[in-house]
């Protein structure tokens, strides 16, 4: 028991890894989020001001028709998609390089080229491990081709973007 609050020391660690978690969650949420907004740009030709704002008011943890949008992280989110339209050039050079020849990224699915650009973002940020960007694009894969052999593909463009983007990390 804590002497402070009388309440057991444990309750206040729980809490500790329960905020984590949900961190964690958000910018789990956030990177879904880029890759719908990138998508959304390409599509719409809308610019990235009118659509991160669209996304932080009207999806960020709204409500509509009983249907409840997760809770994002709006840092982070903005740094992904300001970071794919910054650096557009360099992360889609990455991802042609390891894109077969005959399959440049201007000829792939528009929501791939989003999620490719988006975690091309986030592997030119310092922060997050390369590895842990792959297995979070390749859920946020997962969530628009459930069925298909897309979530593999994005995890061997990506593993290869990485080891260019953050050579350092896969030295043995």
């Amino acid at each position: 028991m804590s002497t402070e609050t009388g309440k057991p020391e444990g309750n206040k660690e729980e809490r500790r890894k329960a905020a984590q978690a949900a961190k964690r969650q958000q910018k789990s949420t956030s990177r879904l989020y880029a890759v719908q907004a990138l998508y959304q740009m390409e599509v719409s030709g809308q610019t990235v001001e009118r659509v991160v704002a669209e996304f932080e008011q009207f999806r960020f943890g709204m409500t509509l028709d009983d249907a409840e949008f997760a809770d994002g992280d709006a840092t982070h989110f903005r740094a992904l998609v300001d970071g794919a339209v910054n650096y557009q050039a360099k992360i889609d050079q990455m991802t042609d390089r390891a894109l077969a020849a005959a399959w440049p990224i201007d000829r792939i699915d528009p929501v791939l080229r989003g999620l490719f650009r988006a975690a091309g973002a986030e592997l030119l940020m310092p922060g997050t491990p390369p590895k842990v960007v792959i297995t979070e694009f390749v859920d946020v894969a997962k969530a628009f081709f459930a069925d298909g052999k897309e979530p593999k593909f994005v995890n061997a463009v990506l593993d290869h973007m990485a080891r260019e983007a953050r050579p350092e990390v896969f030295q043995a």
